[in-house]
Protein backbone atom coordinates (compact mmCIF):
# COMPACT_ATOMS: atom_id res chain seq x y z
CA UNK A 1 0.00 0.00 0.00
CA UNK A 2 1.41 3.29 -0.70
CA UNK A 3 1.93 6.17 1.73
CA UNK A 4 -1.04 7.56 2.66
CA UNK A 5 -0.62 11.28 2.20
CA UNK A 6 -2.18 14.68 3.15
CA UNK A 7 -4.75 15.20 0.79
CA UNK A 8 -4.50 18.66 0.89
CA UNK A 9 -2.31 21.50 -0.60
CA UNK A 10 -0.70 24.34 2.28
CA UNK A 11 -1.71 27.40 0.84
CA UNK A 12 -0.61 29.53 3.79
CA UNK A 13 1.95 29.54 6.46
CA UNK A 14 3.23 30.74 10.09
CA UNK A 15 6.37 30.43 11.03
CA UNK A 16 7.45 28.84 14.36
CA UNK A 17 10.15 30.17 16.70
CA UNK A 18 13.08 28.09 17.30
CA UNK A 19 14.00 28.10 21.25
CA UNK A 20 16.93 26.20 22.79
CA UNK A 21 16.72 23.70 25.55
CA UNK A 22 18.00 26.43 28.18
CA UNK A 23 15.29 29.05 27.03
CA UNK A 24 12.33 26.33 27.65
CA UNK A 25 13.74 25.21 30.60
CA UNK A 26 13.46 28.95 31.69
CA UNK A 27 10.52 29.66 30.43
CA UNK A 28 8.68 26.26 31.62
CA UNK A 29 10.15 27.35 35.77
CA UNK A 30 8.81 31.09 35.29
CA UNK A 31 5.69 29.24 34.31
CA UNK A 32 5.34 27.07 37.30
CA UNK A 33 5.76 24.16 35.37
CA UNK A 34 2.42 24.56 34.12
CA UNK A 35 2.62 24.41 29.90
CA UNK A 36 -0.82 26.15 30.49
CA UNK A 37 1.00 29.19 31.14
CA UNK A 38 3.50 29.14 28.22
CA UNK A 39 3.42 31.89 25.93
CA UNK A 40 2.37 29.91 22.56
CA UNK A 41 5.14 31.66 20.76
CA UNK A 42 7.41 29.79 22.66
CA UNK A 43 6.45 26.56 22.19
CA UNK A 44 7.65 24.37 18.73
CA UNK A 45 5.19 21.97 18.34
CA UNK A 46 1.64 22.09 20.18
CA UNK A 47 -0.16 18.93 20.76
CA UNK A 48 -2.07 20.47 24.16
CA UNK A 49 -5.37 20.21 22.32
CA UNK A 50 -7.03 19.68 18.60
CA UNK A 51 -9.66 21.75 19.84
CA UNK A 52 -9.97 25.22 17.71
CA UNK A 53 -6.11 24.44 16.64
CA UNK A 54 -7.70 23.19 13.12
CA UNK A 55 -6.27 24.67 10.36
CA UNK A 56 -9.46 25.78 8.01
CA UNK A 57 -10.12 25.02 4.39
CA UNK A 58 -10.60 27.29 1.51
CA UNK A 59 -13.87 26.42 1.18
CA UNK A 60 -14.20 27.59 4.89
CA UNK A 61 -12.49 30.69 4.71
CA UNK A 62 -14.87 31.44 1.52
CA UNK A 63 -17.77 30.96 3.78
CA UNK A 64 -15.95 33.27 6.69
CA UNK A 65 -16.22 35.70 3.71
CA UNK A 66 -20.25 34.95 3.04
CA UNK A 67 -20.97 35.38 6.95
CA UNK A 68 -23.60 37.59 7.81
CA UNK A 69 -23.87 39.19 10.88
CA UNK A 70 -27.55 40.11 11.24
CA UNK A 71 -28.19 39.71 15.29
CA UNK A 72 -31.24 38.22 14.39
CA UNK A 73 -31.98 35.37 11.97
CA UNK A 74 -29.01 35.97 9.97
CA UNK A 75 -28.25 33.42 6.71
CA UNK A 76 -25.49 32.09 8.14
CA UNK A 77 -28.01 30.49 11.27
CA UNK A 78 -30.03 28.96 8.92
CA UNK A 79 -26.81 27.43 6.87
CA UNK A 80 -25.73 26.12 10.41
CA UNK A 81 -28.62 25.15 11.07
CA UNK A 82 -29.47 23.16 7.77
CA UNK A 83 -25.94 21.34 8.54
CA UNK A 84 -26.51 20.10 12.34
CA UNK A 85 -30.24 18.70 11.17
CA UNK A 86 -28.57 17.32 7.97
CA UNK A 87 -26.39 15.29 9.86
CA UNK A 88 -27.37 15.42 13.52
CA UNK A 89 -31.16 15.09 12.96
CA UNK A 90 -32.61 16.40 16.29
CA UNK A 91 -35.33 19.13 15.75
CA UNK A 92 -34.10 21.74 18.49
CA UNK A 93 -30.45 23.02 17.61
CA UNK A 94 -28.89 25.79 19.85
CA UNK A 95 -25.62 27.54 19.11
CA UNK A 96 -23.31 27.99 21.75
CA UNK A 97 -19.70 29.78 21.88
CA UNK A 98 -18.06 26.52 22.49
CA UNK A 99 -18.91 22.87 23.85
CA UNK A 100 -18.54 23.96 27.41
CA UNK A 101 -21.62 26.46 26.91
CA UNK A 102 -23.77 23.82 25.93
CA UNK A 103 -22.31 21.49 28.61
CA UNK A 104 -23.47 24.39 31.01
CA UNK A 105 -26.68 24.90 29.79
CA UNK A 106 -27.74 21.24 29.92
CA UNK A 107 -26.72 20.76 32.99
CA UNK A 108 -27.97 23.53 34.42
CA UNK A 109 -30.98 22.70 33.11
CA UNK A 110 -31.57 18.90 33.82
CA UNK A 111 -29.57 18.43 36.93
CA UNK A 112 -29.99 18.77 40.53
CA UNK A 113 -27.95 18.01 43.95
CA UNK A 114 -28.02 14.30 44.80
CA UNK A 115 -28.68 12.88 41.02
CA UNK A 116 -25.63 10.87 38.72
CA UNK A 117 -25.32 11.78 35.40
CA UNK A 118 -23.55 8.24 33.98
CA UNK A 119 -21.15 8.43 31.03
CA UNK A 120 -18.61 6.19 29.46
CA UNK A 121 -15.72 8.76 30.97
CA UNK A 122 -16.56 12.35 31.57
CA UNK A 123 -14.02 14.72 30.55
CA UNK A 124 -12.82 17.73 32.62
CA UNK A 125 -15.27 20.56 31.50
CA UNK A 126 -18.22 17.70 31.49
CA UNK A 127 -17.50 16.45 34.94
CA UNK A 128 -16.93 20.25 36.14
CA UNK A 129 -20.15 21.61 34.76
CA UNK A 130 -21.90 18.25 35.92
CA UNK A 131 -20.74 18.72 39.66
CA UNK A 132 -21.58 21.95 39.62
CA UNK A 133 -24.61 21.93 39.93
CA UNK A 134 -24.33 19.55 42.63
CA UNK A 135 -24.60 16.03 40.55
CA UNK A 136 -21.99 13.71 40.62
CA UNK A 137 -20.40 12.24 37.59
CA UNK A 138 -19.96 8.39 37.57
CA UNK A 139 -17.68 6.81 34.94
CA UNK A 140 -18.99 3.48 33.65
CA UNK A 141 -16.39 2.54 30.75
CA UNK A 142 -15.93 -1.00 30.42
CA UNK A 143 -12.54 -2.52 31.93
CA UNK A 144 -10.33 -2.71 29.24
CA UNK A 145 -11.00 0.59 28.97
CA UNK A 146 -8.76 1.23 32.48
CA UNK A 147 -6.01 -1.01 31.03
CA UNK A 148 -3.89 1.57 28.78
CA UNK A 149 -1.81 -2.09 27.30
CA UNK A 150 -4.95 -3.93 26.53
CA UNK A 151 -6.20 -4.51 22.63
CA UNK A 152 -10.29 -3.82 21.94
CA UNK A 153 -11.33 -1.81 19.10
CA UNK A 154 -13.79 -0.30 21.10
CA UNK A 155 -12.36 0.52 24.55
CA UNK A 156 -14.44 3.58 25.06
CA UNK A 157 -17.60 1.57 25.10
CA UNK A 158 -19.94 1.97 28.21
CA UNK A 159 -20.13 -1.49 30.64
CA UNK A 160 -24.24 -2.22 30.12
CA UNK A 161 -23.99 -4.87 33.21
CA UNK A 162 -22.60 -1.49 35.27
CA UNK A 163 -25.10 1.06 34.04
CA UNK A 164 -28.23 -1.46 34.70
CA UNK A 165 -26.74 -2.04 38.59
CA UNK A 166 -26.65 1.78 38.86
CA UNK A 167 -30.28 2.34 37.55
CA UNK A 168 -31.11 -0.39 39.96
CA UNK A 169 -29.34 0.89 43.08
CA UNK A 170 -29.64 5.03 42.47
CA UNK A 171 -33.17 4.36 40.76
CA UNK A 172 -34.34 6.11 37.69
CA UNK A 173 -35.17 9.52 39.72
CA UNK A 174 -31.93 10.36 40.47
CA UNK A 175 -30.35 9.58 37.03
CA UNK A 176 -31.81 12.83 34.68
CA UNK A 177 -29.45 12.08 31.95
CA UNK A 178 -26.76 9.66 30.76
CA UNK A 179 -23.97 10.14 28.23
CA UNK A 180 -21.75 8.69 25.83
CA UNK A 181 -18.82 10.67 25.13
CA UNK A 182 -17.14 9.90 21.54
CA UNK A 183 -14.66 9.33 21.00
CA UNK A 184 -13.44 8.70 24.60
CA UNK A 185 -11.35 11.35 25.38
CA UNK A 186 -10.18 10.83 28.49
CA UNK A 187 -10.11 7.26 28.49
CA UNK A 188 -7.09 7.28 25.20
CA UNK A 189 -9.64 8.86 22.11
CA UNK A 190 -11.18 5.10 21.98
CA UNK A 191 -14.34 5.07 20.24
CA UNK A 192 -17.31 3.38 21.15
CA UNK A 193 -19.30 1.03 19.10
CA UNK A 194 -22.62 1.29 16.97
CA UNK A 195 -23.91 -1.63 19.11
CA UNK A 196 -22.85 -0.44 22.66
CA UNK A 197 -24.91 2.72 21.88
CA UNK A 198 -27.57 1.04 20.38
CA UNK A 199 -27.61 -1.37 23.74
CA UNK A 200 -27.32 1.82 25.94
CA UNK A 201 -29.77 3.62 23.96
CA UNK A 202 -32.12 0.22 24.85
CA UNK A 203 -31.72 0.76 28.27
CA UNK A 204 -32.08 4.31 28.68
CA UNK A 205 -35.57 3.80 27.05
CA UNK A 206 -36.79 1.09 28.63
CA UNK A 207 -36.10 3.41 31.85
CA UNK A 208 -37.20 6.71 30.65
CA UNK A 209 -33.64 8.25 30.96
CA UNK A 210 -32.97 10.64 27.91
CA UNK A 211 -29.75 9.22 26.36
CA UNK A 212 -26.96 12.61 25.39
CA UNK A 213 -23.82 12.27 23.17
CA UNK A 214 -20.72 14.45 23.69
CA UNK A 215 -20.09 14.71 20.07
CA UNK A 216 -16.99 16.19 19.69
CA UNK A 217 -15.45 13.94 17.59
CA UNK A 218 -18.22 12.23 15.95
CA UNK A 219 -16.85 11.79 12.97
CA UNK A 220 -13.98 10.01 13.98
CA UNK A 221 -15.79 7.75 16.01
CA UNK A 222 -18.14 6.87 12.66
CA UNK A 223 -14.99 6.13 10.61
CA UNK A 224 -13.84 3.58 13.33
CA UNK A 225 -17.10 2.10 13.03
CA UNK A 226 -16.63 1.60 9.39
CA UNK A 227 -13.14 0.54 9.88
CA UNK A 228 -13.75 -2.17 12.83
CA UNK A 229 -17.43 -3.28 13.44
CA UNK A 230 -18.98 -5.84 11.39
CA UNK A 231 -22.25 -4.50 9.45
CA UNK A 232 -20.67 -0.98 8.57
CA UNK A 233 -17.86 -1.37 6.01
CA UNK A 234 -19.79 -0.69 3.21
CA UNK A 235 -21.22 2.32 4.74
CA UNK A 236 -20.40 6.06 4.42
CA UNK A 237 -19.46 7.80 7.65
CA UNK A 238 -22.64 10.21 6.91
CA UNK A 239 -24.45 7.13 7.21
CA UNK A 240 -23.09 5.64 10.13
CA UNK A 241 -23.20 9.33 11.90
CA UNK A 242 -26.75 9.73 11.28
CA UNK A 243 -27.19 6.28 12.36
CA UNK A 244 -25.93 6.82 15.70
CA UNK A 245 -27.66 9.75 16.33
CA UNK A 246 -30.99 8.47 15.84
CA UNK A 247 -30.39 6.34 18.67
CA UNK A 248 -29.82 9.63 21.02
CA UNK A 249 -32.09 12.02 22.48
CA UNK A 250 -30.11 15.11 21.77
CA UNK A 251 -26.10 16.30 21.99
CA UNK A 252 -23.31 18.25 22.77
CA UNK A 253 -20.54 19.69 21.04
CA UNK A 254 -17.77 21.31 20.74
CA UNK A 255 -17.58 22.56 17.09
CA UNK A 256 -13.71 23.16 17.43
CA UNK A 257 -13.04 19.52 17.24
CA UNK A 258 -15.02 17.72 14.47
CA UNK A 259 -16.71 21.00 13.44
CA UNK A 260 -13.33 21.78 12.36
CA UNK A 261 -13.07 25.35 13.38
CA UNK A 262 -11.81 27.82 15.67
CA UNK A 263 -14.52 28.20 17.76
CA UNK A 264 -18.33 27.92 18.44
CA UNK A 265 -21.02 24.57 19.79
CA UNK A 266 -23.55 23.64 19.93
CA UNK A 267 -26.44 22.09 22.07
CA UNK A 268 -29.31 19.82 20.38
CA UNK A 269 -32.41 18.14 21.45
CA UNK A 270 -35.62 16.33 20.44
CA UNK A 271 -37.24 17.45 23.63
CA UNK A 272 -39.22 20.65 22.57
CA UNK A 273 -39.86 21.65 26.36
CA UNK A 274 -36.50 21.40 27.52
CA UNK A 275 -35.47 23.06 24.28
CA UNK A 276 -37.40 26.02 25.42
CA UNK A 277 -36.18 26.28 28.87
CA UNK A 278 -32.48 25.87 27.39
CA UNK A 279 -32.93 28.72 24.95
CA UNK A 280 -34.18 31.20 27.69
CA UNK A 281 -31.07 30.46 29.38
CA UNK A 282 -29.16 30.38 26.44
CA UNK A 283 -30.19 34.30 25.61
CA UNK A 284 -29.02 35.23 29.23
CA UNK A 285 -25.84 34.49 29.14
CA UNK A 286 -24.92 33.20 25.15
CA UNK A 287 -27.06 35.33 23.11
CA UNK A 288 -29.94 35.50 21.03
CA UNK A 289 -30.71 31.83 19.76
CA UNK A 290 -29.61 32.59 16.03
CA UNK A 291 -26.22 33.35 16.82
CA UNK A 292 -25.52 32.25 20.46
CA UNK A 293 -22.39 33.42 21.26
CA UNK A 294 -20.44 32.68 17.91
CA UNK A 295 -20.46 35.68 15.10
CA UNK A 296 -22.13 35.05 11.62
CA UNK A 297 -19.22 33.71 10.00
CA UNK A 298 -18.26 31.20 13.00
CA UNK A 299 -21.54 29.57 12.33
CA UNK A 300 -20.82 29.23 8.41
CA UNK A 301 -17.40 28.15 8.89
CA UNK A 302 -18.91 25.25 10.92
CA UNK A 303 -21.86 24.65 8.94
CA UNK A 304 -18.88 24.25 5.87
CA UNK A 305 -16.42 22.09 8.07
CA UNK A 306 -19.09 19.46 9.85
CA UNK A 307 -19.10 18.24 6.31
CA UNK A 308 -15.43 18.12 5.63
CA UNK A 309 -15.14 16.26 8.72
CA UNK A 310 -16.52 13.59 7.24
CA UNK A 311 -14.83 12.68 4.05
CA UNK A 312 -13.40 9.97 3.94
CA UNK A 313 -9.97 10.67 2.17
CA UNK A 314 -9.81 13.09 5.32
CA UNK A 315 -10.62 10.75 7.77
CA UNK A 316 -8.08 8.12 6.48
CA UNK A 317 -5.25 10.73 6.57
CA UNK A 318 -6.41 11.83 10.34
CA UNK A 319 -6.36 8.25 11.30
CA UNK A 320 -3.24 7.24 9.70
CA UNK A 321 -1.20 10.31 10.74
CA UNK A 322 -2.50 9.19 14.29
CA UNK A 323 -1.75 6.19 14.70
CA UNK A 324 1.63 6.61 12.80
CA UNK A 325 2.60 8.22 15.53
CA UNK A 326 1.62 5.40 18.16
CA UNK A 327 3.31 2.94 16.38
CA UNK A 328 7.00 4.16 15.90
CA UNK A 329 6.96 4.70 19.69
CA UNK A 330 5.18 1.66 21.07
CA UNK A 331 7.88 -0.07 18.86
CA UNK A 332 10.40 0.90 20.35
CA UNK A 333 9.25 0.02 24.01
CA UNK A 334 7.33 3.47 24.96
CA UNK A 335 4.12 2.55 27.08
CA UNK A 336 1.00 4.23 25.22
CA UNK A 337 -3.00 3.57 25.61
CA UNK A 338 -3.48 0.58 22.90
CA UNK A 339 -4.95 0.62 19.99
CA UNK A 340 -3.72 4.34 19.17
CA UNK A 341 -6.50 6.76 19.10
CA UNK A 342 -8.29 8.73 16.80
CA UNK A 343 -7.30 12.71 17.56
CA UNK A 344 -4.36 11.77 20.34
CA UNK A 345 -1.83 9.53 21.19
CA UNK A 346 -1.76 8.64 24.83
CA UNK A 347 1.87 8.00 26.62
CA UNK A 348 1.26 5.86 29.85
CA UNK A 349 3.17 7.77 32.31
CA UNK A 350 2.77 5.09 35.14
CA UNK A 351 4.45 2.58 33.27
CA UNK A 352 6.67 5.35 31.24
CA UNK A 353 8.13 6.38 35.17
CA UNK A 354 7.42 3.56 36.90
CA UNK A 355 10.47 4.92 39.65
CA UNK A 356 7.92 8.26 40.20
CA UNK A 357 5.43 7.49 43.18
CA UNK A 358 1.52 8.02 42.03
CA UNK A 359 1.17 11.30 43.55
CA UNK A 360 4.42 12.79 42.70
CA UNK A 361 2.64 13.52 39.38
CA UNK A 362 4.43 11.02 36.73
CA UNK A 363 2.37 12.62 34.04
CA UNK A 364 3.33 16.27 34.77
CA UNK A 365 6.77 15.34 34.88
CA UNK A 366 6.76 13.80 31.13
CA UNK A 367 4.72 17.13 29.94
CA UNK A 368 7.14 18.88 31.63
CA UNK A 369 10.13 17.13 29.83
CA UNK A 370 8.41 16.71 26.53
CA UNK A 371 8.82 20.26 26.81
CA UNK A 372 12.15 20.80 27.84
CA UNK A 373 13.84 18.00 25.42
CA UNK A 374 11.77 19.47 22.12
CA UNK A 375 9.86 22.62 22.97
CA UNK A 376 6.45 20.03 22.62
CA UNK A 377 3.79 20.85 24.23
CA UNK A 378 1.38 18.08 25.75
CA UNK A 379 -1.04 17.79 28.63
CA UNK A 380 -1.63 15.42 31.58
CA UNK A 381 -4.45 13.47 32.14
CA UNK A 382 -3.80 11.94 35.47
CA UNK A 383 -3.70 13.30 39.03
CA UNK A 384 -3.40 16.92 38.28
CA UNK A 385 -6.71 16.51 36.11
CA UNK A 386 -8.59 14.32 37.95
CA UNK A 387 -7.26 12.97 40.85
CA UNK A 388 -9.51 14.18 44.10
CA UNK A 389 -7.87 16.28 47.01
CA UNK A 390 -9.50 16.43 50.15
CA UNK A 391 -10.25 19.81 51.05
CA UNK A 392 -10.07 19.15 54.96
CA UNK A 393 -7.24 17.19 54.95
CA UNK A 394 -5.12 17.99 52.18
CA UNK A 395 -4.57 14.27 51.01
CA UNK A 396 -4.63 13.56 47.29
CA UNK A 397 -6.18 10.58 45.80
CA UNK A 398 -4.77 9.66 42.36
CA UNK A 399 -6.17 8.94 39.13
CA UNK A 400 -7.10 5.71 37.75
CA UNK A 401 -4.63 5.94 34.82
CA UNK A 402 -1.65 8.50 34.41
CA UNK A 403 -1.73 9.33 30.95
CA UNK A 404 -0.12 12.27 28.57
CA UNK A 405 -1.92 13.06 25.45
CA UNK A 406 -0.65 14.04 21.97
CA UNK A 407 -3.75 15.59 20.87
CA UNK A 408 -2.97 16.55 16.72
CA UNK A 409 -4.43 19.25 15.72
CA UNK A 410 -6.33 19.07 12.25
CA UNK A 411 -4.72 19.77 8.82
CA UNK A 412 -1.63 21.51 10.53
CA UNK A 413 1.82 19.53 11.22
CA UNK A 414 3.38 17.16 8.18
CA UNK A 415 4.51 14.22 8.89
CA UNK A 416 8.58 15.74 9.05
CA UNK A 417 6.62 17.58 12.46
CA UNK A 418 5.26 13.84 14.05
CA UNK A 419 8.66 12.51 12.94
CA UNK A 420 10.46 14.96 15.76
CA UNK A 421 7.95 13.92 18.10
CA UNK A 422 8.45 10.58 17.70
CA UNK A 423 12.25 11.37 18.35
CA UNK A 424 12.18 13.69 21.10
CA UNK A 425 9.73 10.63 22.92
CA UNK A 426 12.53 8.49 22.41
CA UNK A 427 15.15 10.59 23.50
CA UNK A 428 13.79 10.77 27.16
CA UNK A 429 12.68 7.07 27.15
CA UNK A 430 16.24 6.20 27.09
CA UNK A 431 16.62 8.80 29.74
CA UNK A 432 13.69 7.64 31.70
CA UNK A 433 14.96 6.44 34.33
CA UNK A 434 17.05 9.38 35.77
CA UNK A 435 13.60 11.43 35.74
CA UNK A 436 11.86 12.89 39.03
CA UNK A 437 8.44 13.82 39.93
CA UNK A 438 6.76 17.15 41.17
CA UNK A 439 4.55 18.88 43.27
CA UNK A 440 1.54 21.22 43.66
CA UNK A 441 2.46 24.79 45.17
CA UNK A 442 -0.64 26.31 44.00
CA UNK A 443 -3.97 24.70 42.59
CA UNK A 444 -8.07 25.88 42.57
CA UNK A 445 -10.65 23.39 43.78
CA UNK A 446 -12.00 22.89 40.30
CA UNK A 447 -10.48 22.61 36.93
CA UNK A 448 -7.06 23.47 38.87
CA UNK A 449 -4.85 21.86 35.59
CA UNK A 450 -5.50 25.11 34.00
CA UNK A 451 -3.77 27.46 36.64
CA UNK A 452 -1.97 25.09 39.27
CA UNK A 453 1.72 25.57 39.78
CA UNK A 454 4.17 23.12 40.53
CA UNK A 455 7.16 22.40 41.76
CA UNK A 456 10.08 20.20 40.44
CA UNK A 457 10.76 17.47 43.48
CA UNK A 458 14.65 17.50 42.34
CA UNK A 459 14.91 21.11 43.14
CA UNK A 460 12.93 20.92 46.15
CA UNK A 461 14.79 18.24 47.91
CA UNK A 462 18.21 19.59 45.87
CA UNK A 463 19.47 16.16 45.08
CA UNK A 464 23.13 16.72 43.88
CA UNK A 465 24.83 19.53 41.72
CA UNK A 466 21.73 19.44 39.28
CA UNK A 467 19.21 20.64 42.75
CA UNK A 468 21.76 22.97 43.52
CA UNK A 469 21.93 24.89 40.34
CA UNK A 470 18.38 24.51 39.60
CA UNK A 471 17.75 26.66 42.52
CA UNK A 472 20.74 28.91 42.23
CA UNK A 473 18.95 29.87 38.61
CA UNK A 474 15.63 30.14 39.54
CA UNK A 475 13.77 33.65 39.50
CA UNK A 476 12.67 34.97 42.48
CA UNK A 477 8.66 35.37 42.54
Amino acid sequence: MRTIIEPFKIKSVEPIRMTTRVEREQKLRAAGFNVFLLKAEDVLIDLLTDSGTAAMSSEQWAAVMRGDESYAGSRSWYRFEQAVHDIFGFQHVLPTHQGRAAERILFSTMCRPGQIVPNNTHFDTTRANVEFTGAEARDLVIPEGLVPSARHPFKGNMDVDRLNTLIADAGRERIPLCMLTVTNNSGGGQPVSMANVRAVSAICREHGIPLYIDACRFAENAYFIKLREDGYGHKTPLEIAREMFSLADGCTMSAKKDGMANIGGLLATNDELLASKERNLLILTEGFPTYGGMAGRDLDAIAVGLHEALDEDYLLYRITSTTYLGEHVSKAGVPIVQPPGGHAIYLDAAAFFPQIPALELRGQALVAELYIEAGIRAVEIGTVMFGRRNSGTGEETPAAMELVRLAIPRRVYTQSHIDYVVEAILEIWQRRSGVSGYRFIEQTPMLRHFTARFEALAESRGSGEAGKRARKEKPSV
